[in-house]
């Protein structure tokens, strides 16, 4: 179960409409995953989705971050494993709400900055009672937009997938995806990759 943070009495009113939650690190586990696009032969932008033999059905390729790797290097390593494609993190013009580095902002209004390789969405999965897998009670899934390097490489799953990649038009991809967060992500991917 989360940690409640409890506030004063007095700040009661503020406490309960956003309350804090915090998870101790084996409570919770750290993912990463991406968009995967490239442009196909016609200039059109595709994005690549996976299929599950296993579960039958659409996803994005993500997966947990390894001990002492970033974030940004988790998601650019699981979408290759999971997909095959080379790729790298592809610079947009997205919303943010970091400061400058080295500026002591205390509250960032969100603007639209040019060449960034933040992360555009995070997933946060909440299990109850540590009811998910080995007790776990919390996954974030931190979220970057990659671009496609070359052509699919083989054999680059675990021994436990059976995982098909296929790079689709971005309507096809958000029909296929099975969960509502997937399409969500890719929905706003493309809106990001449009601007």
């Amino acid at each position: 179960m989360p940690i409640q943070t409890t506030t004063h009495p007095c700040n009661r009113m503020s406490a309960s409409k956003s309350p804090t939650k915090q998870y101790r690190s084996k409570d919770f586990v750290v993912s990463a995953g991406s968009t995967l696009f490239r442009h196909s032969d016609t200039g059109d932008l595709e994005i690549c989705i996976i299929y599950d033999a296993t579960r039958e059905h659409w996803f994005l390729p993500k997966g947990r971050k390894d001990k002492g790797e970033s974030i940004e290097a988790a998601a650019v390593r699981e979408t290759f494993e999971e997909t095959g494609y080379e790729c790298e993190l592809w610079p947009q013009r997205m919303w943010t709400r970091a400061p400058d580095a080295g500026v002591n902002n205390v509250d960032v209004k969100a603007e639209e900055v040019d060449g960034l390789v933040e992360p555009i969405m995070v997933t946060i999965k909440e299990y109850d009672e540590g009811g998910g897998p080995q007790g776990l009670e919390a996954k974030f899934i931190w979220w970057y937009i990659t671009l496609a390097r070359g052509e699919k490489m083989k054999d680059t799953q675990g021994e436990h997938e059976r995982h098909e990649s296929s790079f689709v038009e971005v309507d096809k991809a958000v029909e296929l995806l099975k969960f509502q967060a997937d399409k969500d992500v890719v929905k706003w991917a493309r809106k990001i990759v449009s601007m």
